[in-house]
């Protein structure tokens, strides 16, 4: 071994001499064909993820995309990201931004979005590559390809969620070289760096790029905590030790960001995610278990990727098992047994083992992440972790291929093991082509997860598939008793079904199991307010609110409920509530139209319906309603259009049909009139709505006499006329008299234009 100044491998010294019988370009592969194999890189992670890249989104993107659409949509909420620690789930505002940035590019078009996650990924591998070659490392062009392809890696590039995971890593390794060219880790020509008792001066531009990636990394996802560890075990492998002055006072500013933001994203963890309550109620041996059984874990995921789950089984805890303590008695002796042989085998061995647990370290169980309700591992906790025990492998392969003096060990090894991965991982990604997708898979991989059977009802509910829906939450009911969520995700299902008092008692479940849960409060008032249980339904929005003062579908709801009750004005209120903290909510926009149409201001109820309908262009209701309100300004010509559009979504829709066929018959503009079109709309309308409403057949009889079929007209007039008598509908009687007098004449009816 060489002594503490002495630069070294990972894995045995690094010698300054020819190694004799070495394999040629195992160090510096392809050097004058770089950005060939770069491309090539590049081009052979897409195809291995072509089946996720036409994907759509899946569970907890509409977190950083759609249902955040009032943050993304100008600057005003960009803003709110890096000032608002609470915009987002965590604050990760620099995620956030490239989220931000992506809605003005292509919308909620999936696909750039996924080409995004994964080219960000390729650069990962090359960045990996590059400092692998800057630090010697044997093989670092075999642990860049193995990681652009290992298939434990999809969950990080392949759910669009986890940008926030591969951005973060960029610059976690981007930081590592610049900080390296501070230490004078290696030379700009890529010449070996021999260190003297004299240190040179260092370049100052890269401490402060350095600082600025690291930043950078943090405000991306704060799983870069590691960096300025990294940076001494970084100096403690080169050198042999760790000195105070040269080594550890520079990284002092990297530790002041890493652990301040740390405790920012652990106290949001806790207090705005959720992360505390019995699920988390692990005592500390509990936790010892779990870091052990989770560090072989991901070793073995590493070397052996088979039936990679997107939710694993959550362990069950017992700290009187024996076998149970192997896990973490194993890990630790083999960290001890890799100090001790370190003048052996070299520091690079150690160095690849404590990089990988101590970027795992706050996952392993010692500090609370929100996902440990499900499982204690996940595949995208070990994106970063993974690059140690990668590099290490690469290297002992390289060393085997060296000492057995046999280039095909290397090349046998990266052709069988490079195409294997890729296809695992052309595999793994298929899961995220949709979220139904995502929780069958799952579910065939873990029959018990009762997340997926949750979410994947949820979904199913959603697409109208209600009675699969119910199946599904019932099967995470049973699974999980205490589930609030499984229970109020069943009661929306039986909402939709119409079975309103199962769902009321499925909901009234959600909130005794957990009072404080806003959304179930709401949902609960929802269901009350659709069976006419007005005062209960108010007072449970009301509490949500309490809990949640910015939930905006609880402020939509209130709204509604005062709506029913004739307190508009308290109505008008809640809805701009709603529509400050989501501009982009389309109920909210219909319902204020509905509340100023009722107060007479057909203008501002106008421009709401429209706004609604931009948002949501399929509601029918909404289309008839704006209908109605360009009718009122006898804007014929677009009230037609609307209620064209509400035929075409909803053909039953009686009301739509008669106001159309009335326009068609009636309307003063000739250009609108269609008296065949008009027959068959109001014939329609009349069929609908069971023969027996007088004004439809006023709409009918003007019909045929725009057609010209008069006697017709004559007799379903007469006909309209005994039904407003016998329902006392005088009004209406008196018109339909007066009509009949222009039918008898051989004259249709026509409204008067409107007044200059």
């Amino acid at each position: 071994m060489g002594g503490d100044e002495q630069a070294e491998g990972l894995v045995g010294p690094c010698s300054r001499e020819p190694v004799p019988g070495r394999i040629a370009g195992f160090r510096q592969p392809l050097r004058n064909q770089g950005w060939l194999a770069c491309l090539l890189l590049v081009a052979v992670t897409l195809l291995a993820y072509l089946p996720a890249l036409s994907g759509s989104f899946v569970w907890d993107d509409d977190s950083w995309t759609s249902r955040i659409s009032w943050l993304l949509r100008d600057f005003t909420g960009l803003r709110l990201i890096w000032c608002r620690p609470t915009a987002l789930q965590q604050y990760y505002p620099l995620s956030g931004t490239t989220f931000w940035l992506d809605y003005h590019l292509w919308g909620f078009w999936t696909l750039p979005y996924h080409v995004e996650n994964v080219l960000l990924h390729a650069l990962v591998a090359l960045l990996f590559w590059r400092l692998l070659r800057r630090l010697e490392v044997p093989g670092a062009w075999l642990a860049g390809a193995i990681f652009a392809l290992h298939p434990v890696m999809v969950e990080s590039a392949g759910w669009i969620t986890e940008r926030k995971n591969v951005l973060s890593l960029v610059f976690y390794l981007g930081a590592l070289l610049a900080y390296g060219r501070f230490m004078l880790f290696w030379k700009e020509d890529d010449k070996p760096t021999v260190v003297r008792s004299s240190t040179p001066p260092r370049r100052w531009s890269a401490y402060a790029l350095a600082l600025l990636l690291t930043l950078s990394a943090l405000l991306a996802k704060t799983t870069a905590f590691s960096l300025p560890a990294v940076m001494l075990l970084i100096s403690w492998w080169k050198r042999g030790r760790i000195r105070w002055r040269a080594d550890v006072l520079p990284t002092l500013p990297f530790f002041a960001l890493a652990i301040g933001l740390s405790l920012v994203t652990a106290w949001l963890e806790k207090h705005h995610l959720g992360a505390k309550g019995p699920e988390w109620a692990i005592s500390f041996p509990e936790r010892c278990l779990i870091a052990g059984r989770a560090t072989w874990f991901y070793i073995g995921k590493l070397l052996w990727p088979a039936n990679l789950c997107f939710v694993y089984p959550r362990w069950q805890l017992n700290t009187g098992s024996l076998w149970e303590w192997l896990y973490p008695v194993t890990a630790v002796s083999t960290l001890f047994v890799l100090c001790l042989a370190r003048r052996r085998i070299g520091r690079g061995p150690a160095a690849a083992v404590f990089f990988f647990v101590g970027t795992l370290f706050p996952l392993l169980g010692f500090m609370n992440a929100y996902f440990m309700r499900y499982s204690f591992v996940c595949d995208h906790w070990a994106y970063l972790p993974s690059l140690g025990l990668i590099a290490l492998g690469a290297a002992l392969v390289v060393r085997a291929a060296e000492q057995l003096r046999c280039p095909a060990v290397l090349y046998g090894f990266a052709s069988v093991v490079l195409p294997v991965f890729a296809i695992l991982t052309w595999r793994q990604s298929g899961m995220y082509t949709d979220i139904e997708t995502l929780w069958r898979t799952t579910i065939a991989r873990n029959p018990n997860a009762f997340l997926a059977y949750n979410n994947l009802g949820a979904a199913l509910s959603g697409k109208g598939q209600v009675d699969e829906a119910i199946a599904c939450l019932q099967k995470a009911v049973q699974l999980r008793p205490d589930l609030a969520e499984a229970y109020n995700n069943l009661g929306n299902a039986l909402l939709r079904k119409g079975q309103l008092d199962e769902a009321i008692t499925q909901l009234r479940k959600a909130v005794q199991i957990q009072p404080e849960n806003p959304r179930a409060r709401n949902n609960l008032g929802n269901a009350l307010l659709q069976v006419g249980q007005m005062d209960e339904a108010i007072q449970c929005f009301q509490k949500a609110l309490e809990i949640q003062p910015d939930l905006a579908e609880a402020q939509n709801n209130l709204g509604v409920a005062l709506m029913r009750i004739g307190r508009l004005e308290e109505a008008l209120v809640w809805f701009q509530k709603a529509l400050q903290i989501n501009p982009d909510y389309p109920e909210a926009h219909y319902n204020l139209g509905c509340v100023l149409d009722g107060q007479g201001r057909t203008d501002g109820a106008i421009e709401h319906y429209q706004r609604s309908i931009e948002l949501m262009p399929n509601s029918a209701q909404t289309h008839y309603r704006l209908g109605l309100a360009l009718q009122g300004q006898r804007k014929f010509a677009a009230a037609v259009a609307e209620y064209r559009k509400v035929v075409e979504l909803e053909p039953r829709h009686a009301l739509a049909a008669n106001n159309l066929a009335w326009l068609l018959a009636t309307c003063s503009e000739e250009s609108l009139r269609n008296g065949s079109r008009a027959v068959e709309l109001a014939r329609q309308a009349d069929r609908l709505s069971g023969n027996k409403h007088p004004e439809i057949l006023d709409t009918l009889a003007a019909a045929y006499a725009e057609a010209g079929r008069f006697s017709d007209a004559i007799q379903v007039a007469q006909d309209a006329a005994e039904l407003a008598g016998a329902t006392a509908q005088p009004e209406l009687f008196r018109q339909i008299q007066g009509r009949i007098k222009l039918y008898q004449a051989g004259r249709p009816f026509h409204e008067q234009p409107p007044s200059p």
